[in-house]
């Protein structure tokens, strides 16, 4: 029996399906002098994985999530523990069916096969189910069981076998010892461990470890019911553990799985049921196992009646009984991601609430990322530098997965807002917002007004040019109001505020170097200068795309979305340099944003400042300090709407006057305030603007995404050796704006894209990129000053030709498209006259 080593290259603790997954490739990729601990025994040492269901389905709204699952499914059948039994989503309703052929849309894009089905070829190949209970299904061929247990025995053999890993069962972690912002060791009741890295891949123990580093891994431990009934006589005589699909009652938020003679029930239509890590009782006050808890039947006895009424023959069989009943714990966050990547403690990584699908393409992509910085698969959702402050609080995470368990075999429109723990950060302008009918959107704990009713007379201004919506589901959490909105900007003048802006200063004698060294484009520029740029990871992907502003000789102002702002932070704190001797500071919660934009932009700030700003004497992509109606503001003149105009920079404490006073002063020129749904979606996408998470991502290139400029610095910068490669390649894709030619569905409503749909041809065949991916929708959006519903995707180079007619499938229906774009020429202004 191993013993716990005095030092270690890396520690991982845990010994689940992602900790074995994780030693695994390390192991592969060169790492040495590995050590793995875990509390309990094994091959089982009492975590989520030795409980659950185990079974795949590899459909997921999500690239990234069905990216990970169609790589773990690889692996798990390399190792020969992975079993294809089918599976079925059932729809009980029609609105599920119309989430079925969303599935089915989302299965096209990733590639996936599958087909909308009748109860009766259900019941083909689950001869005991009740065909009067549905209406229709989801069949996906390739659905499958997997023994996660064997495949981590498999996996951390293998490690240790090539003489890289020593595992040591058994062990509790009683301390992380952090000194400079670095770890440095794992204390456990066996012994102190010396170690550069740490990787913390237990599960719902997670929590409890990261905060002995002061880390916060924010998930909690929620309860999924599942029972087995058995045995069932139509069972019995199957050989092997599945031999009919997996069925998936989803408007029940039930699931039936056959293991051997019995049937398993699974339920997440139950209260949610949360606990803290640290009340997990311990392997010797556990019956089964400290995840195995005691089973409540109040909770689980309504979906037990629906399972009957879907299999009563089976579940009702003479002699089948209830055998097997939990509480099942397993990880939930509060946006539904894993949490991946090294924390703010240097060296400290993190791979935590990853489930069964996903776990051994979480540990490659993990494993990777610490060996090369970037992985093969895209994770940035699921970084856990994401997290702002107030996310990081044990009580957010309660309230957001109350809210969303429910959920998991919910219906989520793509917009859906959460509707708890709201109102955690409000501009400074909030009051006034909310006098104007403001619908607030939430993005990074900011209340952002994507629309305003005191708009809604606009509509009658511009009638059918608002372009509405026929469909409740195209037009939930949306409003013509948009894009009246949208119009006045265009023929007069928006205020839209951008309080949600995360903004950091990098000061001192390394500045330029840091933001040299993080930047694609050329920041050694004159002072006053606003750089537009992409940053990259080492192989040359997108990581993000932001401004940056040059206020001095060592003084630089980073300027990027909410959203993604503490990944920026942390991109660019990675990159400083070792003295002390340059500090980045997060000015966010001190400065606010406000944007003005359109052809009356200029009258309108004219009015507010003896300033100059002429096209002549203010620039675009200039920036500096001016008065406005007496108050102080850094002005930058960009445009992410591709109108005339200016962002706003202003202490929070002036923002609220500030907004009042554009507003007033652009009451004359009949300017209005705008919602983020125009400066989001409908101005950037008639500019063919690209967008981080949508457009840019790790597996695109500035190249395909029509980005790149005629030369390239000289100074180094991350990625850039990858860069001046693809420079040199043909492009596998090609990004493209497209318009859709016709709207009319079959049943003669018109149909408007939300967003993720595949592009095929036009009588629905496939078309492949050079990567192997099949082209999606990126973006959709309504442009009303072109009259279009306009979407942006990457296609195949030869598919990539102005006036090509292509299809898009949603709702399983083709509407006809045309290649409108192959470059960054938007469809509107192409001149980019209106930006002067």
């Amino acid at each position: 029996m191993a013993t716990v080593p005095s030092s270690a290259k890396v520690v991982v603790i845990g010994a689940g399906i992602v900790g074995n997954s994780l030693v695994h490739h390390l192991a592969k990729l060169g790492w040495r002098d590995i050590v793995q601990i875990d509390q309990g025994p094994l091959p089982n040492p009492g975590g989520s994985t030795g409980h659950a269901s185990n079974f795949i389905f590899l459909t997921d709204h999500s690239r990234e999530i069905t990216d990970l699952t169609l790589d773990s499914v690889e692996q798990y059948k390399e190792m020969g523990v992975f079993t294809k039994s089918g599976g079925f989503e059932l729809a009980r309703t029609e609105e599920r069916m119309e989430e079925l052929r969303r599935r089915m849309s989302s299965a096209k894009a990733w590639g996936i096969e599958g087909e909308i089905v009748s109860p009766e070829f259900v019941k083909e190949k689950v001869p005991f189910i009740e065909t009067d209970q549905f209406i229709g299904a989801f069949w996906q061929p390739d659905v499958g069981v997997v023994d996660s247990l064997r495949a981590g025995t498999i996996m951390r053999d293998g490690a240790i076998e090539a003489g890289a890993l020593t595992t040591v069962p058994n062990v509790e972690v009683t301390g992380l010892d952090v000194e400079e912002g670095r770890i440095r060791r794992v204390r456990t009741d066996q012994g102190d461990i010396e170690t550069e890295y740490v990787v913390i891949a237990c599960g719902v123990w997670s929590p409890k470890i990261g905060d002995m580093a002061g880390v916060s891994i924010p998930l909690t431990p929620a309860v999924h019911q599942m029972i087995s009934v058995g045995p069932c006589p139509q069972l019995a005589e199957q050989e092997g553990e599945i031999t009919f699909p997996i069925v998936r009652d989803m408007d029940t938020f039930c699931y039936e799985r056959q293991h051997g003679a019995d049937m398993e029930v699974g339920s997440y239509a139950h209260r949610a049921i949360l606990h803290e890590p640290e009340d997990i009782p311990t392997i010797e006050q556990s019956k089964l196992s400290p995840t195995e808890m005691p089973f409540t039947s109040d909770d689980f006895d309504p979906q037990l009646e629906q399972a009957y009424e879907l299999m009563p023959e089976l579940l009702g069989a003479e002699g089948a009984e209830m055998r097997y009943a939990i509480n099942g714990l397993l990880s939930l966050t509060c946006d539904g991601w894993p949490i991946l990547g090294e924390s703010e403690v240097k060296g400290l990584w993190t791979a935590a609430a990853v489930w069964i699908k996903e776990g051994p393409g979480v540990g490659r992509a993990v494993a990777e990322w610490m060996t090369y910085g970037h992985s093969e698969i895209d994770i940035a959702h699921s970084d856990i530098a994401r997290f702002h402050e107030h996310q990081k609080r044990r009580e957010h995470t309660r309230l957001r997965t109350t809210e969303s368990f429910i959920k998991t075999y919910g219906i989520i429109h793509p917009a859906e807002q959460y509707e708890s723990d709201r109102g955690q950060r409000l501009a400074a302008m909030h009051e006034s917002q909310k006098k104007l009918g403001a619908f607030f959107f939430e993005t990074a704990g900011w209340e952002r007004p994507h629309w305003y009713e005191s708009n809604a007379d606009l509509l009658e201004v511009y009638g059918d040019a608002v372009m509405p919506r026929e469909h409740e589901w195209d037009s939930r959490w949306w409003s013509p109001i948009i894009n009246a909105e949208h119009l006045r900007m265009r023929e007069a003048a928006g205020v839209i505020d951008l309080s949600a802006f995360q903004i950091f200063d990098i000061v001192g004698p390394g500045a330029l170097d840091t933001v040299q060294r993080t930047c694609v484009a050329q920041c050694d520029v004159a002072l006053g200068k606003v750089i537009y740029t992409p940053v990259l990871d080492a192989a040359g992907g997108f990581i993000s795309d932001l401004t940056v502003m040059r206020l001095g000789d060592d003084h630089f102002r980073v300027v990027t979305g909410g959203a993604h702002g503490p990944v920026d932070r942390k991109t660019f704190r990675d990159q400083l340099p070792a003295d002390g001797g340059t500090t980045l500071t997060d000015v966010t919660d001190s400065v606010s944003t406000i944007g003005l934009w359109g052809p009356k932009a200029r009258d309108i700030l004219s009015s507010l400042t003896s300033d100059d700003v002429s096209d002549e004497g203010f620039g675009f992509l200039t920036c500096r300090e001016i008065s406005v109606d007496g108050i102080s503001v850094l002005a930058s003149r960009i445009s992410y709407v591709g109108d005339l105009g200016w962002e706003l920079y202003v202490a929070y404490d002036d923002a609220a006057a500030l907004w009042d006073a554009v507003l007033a002063a652009g009451e004359p020129h009949g300017a209005r305030p705008v919602g983020i749904g125009v400066y989001g979606t409908t101005g950037r996408i008639e500019k063919g603007y690209r967008a981080y998470g949508y457009e840019l991502d790790s597996e695109r290139t500035i190249v395909e995404a029509g980005m790149q400029r005629p030369k390239v610095k000289a100074a180094e910068f991350v990625g850039k050796e990858a860069y001046l490669k693809q420079r040199e390649e043909a492009p596998k894709a090609v990004l493209c704006t497209l318009t859709v030619d016709d709207h009319t569905s079959a049943s003669g409503t018109k149909r408007y894209m939300l967003g993720g749909e595949p592009i095929l041809t036009l009588d629905g065949g496939t078309l492949t990129d050079g990567h192997g991916h099949h082209p999606y929708v990126t973006t959709a959006g309504s442009a009303p000053s072109l009259g279009k519903h306009v979407l942006m995707a990457y296609l195949p180079p030869d598919q990539a030709v102005i006036g090509n007619e292509l299809a898009v499938s949603y709702m399983e229906e083709l509407y006809p498209v045309t290649v409108g774009s192959v470059d960054a020429t938007p469809l509107l202004d192409p001149e980019n006259e209106r930006l002067r």
